[in-house]
């Protein structure tokens, strides 16, 4: 059974940082290109994080400068780093995976961004 669990959502004060993981289990984790996507309120949901097999990554504009994503194949595990995170960072971040025709996504975390 495949599973995506996210962890480190959570409530920051504006101009905080906060580090996301993915932890997968079921999949072969070094062939997937991993991402993460986030959903605010009344928005749909958006790429923010990119992250493939062979290590490149895409940030969107959005987020760049301030948002690294990172993968440890070994764990099979992708990390978020967010840094100087703003009000309209508040969402749900939700992870993916991606090989070929199949696709999987988890459960989300909450990241709320408020003083």
């Amino acid at each position: 059974q495949v599973r995506l669990v996210e962890s480190g959502g959570g409530l920051v004060q504006p101009g905080g940082s906060l580090r996301l993981s993915c932890a997968a289990a079921g999949i072969i984790f070094r062939v997937y290109d991993m991402a993460w996507y986030r959903q605010a309120p009344g928005h749909e949901r958006e790429l923010i994080a990119l992250i493939k097999s062979g290590g490149t990554t895409n940030i969107a504009d959005s987020v760049k400068g301030r948002f690294t994503i990172s993968r440890d194949n070994p764990k099979n595990t992708v990390y978020l780093q967010m840094n100087s995170l703003r009000p309209e960072d508040t969402a749900v971040y939700f992870c993916n995976a991606r090989f070929m025709a199949r696709e999987y996504w988890g459960q989300g975390t909450q990241v709320i961004v408020s003083s």
